[in-house]
């Protein structure tokens, strides 16, 4: 089964693309970034998912993933959001698509984090609801996942922080934050497994957003 991952480097991303990998699917990664994968089975394009016109000819993926995006900077929109849609609409979009899974953020929902940020991944949670009812006349699945707080190199500036990291421990229910890997297997799950639940996002931040609410990061 073909499978395309954008931000396959690093991250959320490249866990997944490993998982998909190491249970024998065909993986095709996009990243701006120099690959970081060495399997027969996975395929890079270095490419940013801002550009429409340079986005390889790639055809008939049963799963598509979009996992690209940044943080607090000024492209927050034009690559989580307008990025995301580019990689929908040129390869999942299509009779015969499985499953298209999009990757959001808890600030979607709470609007606590960097502005730009927060409305990207609003607007990705909205998108998905769209996408998931034009790809539902083909059977297939369309969902995003919300996750809080991961370990990720994007959030070193407060897991480095001992009296942040402190901070945000004592406001997180569970007291952890989520792996990378642990979030890659939500991916596949809901790509894969899954054939029943459509147009839905899945809140992964261990309680913070609905047991408590809160965002904390340095101060510039």
């Amino acid at each position: 089964m073909k499978t395309l991952i954008t931000g396959s480097s690093s991250g959320i991303g490249r866990e997944t693309a490993l998982i998909f990998l190491e249970r024998g699917f065909e993986v095709y990664g996009i990243d701006i970034k120099e690959d970081t994968i060495n399997n027969p089975l996975y395929h890079h394009y270095k490419v940013d998912v801002r550009d429409k016109e340079r986005l390889p000819e790639l055809e008939d993926m049963d799963i598509v993933i979009s996992s690209a995006g940044v943080q607090n900077s000024q492209d927050d929109i034009s690559i989580n959001l307008k990025g995301t849609m580019n990689i929908v609409e040129k390869y999942g979009v299509r009779r015969g698509i499985k499953s298209i899974l999009m990757v959001a953020s808890a600030s979607a929902h709470t609007g606590l984090e960097f502005p730009e940020y927060s409305a990207s991944k609003g607007g990705v949670i909205t998108y998905m609801r769209n996408v998931a009812r034009r790809i539902a006349l083909f059977g297939g699945t369309c969902n995003s996942i919300s996750p809080g707080g991961v370990m990720t190199k994007l959030n070193k500036p407060v897991m480095e922080d001992e009296v942040l990291w402190k901070e945000i421990m004592d406001l997180t229910p569970l007291k952890k934050w989520a792996t990378a890997g642990e979030i890659a297997e939500w991916i596949y799950f809901l790509t894969v497994i899954n054939k029943s639940a459509t147009g839905e996002d899945f809140l992964i931040d261990n309680g913070e957003t609905r047991l408590n609410g809160s965002f904390i990061w340095p101060e510039a």
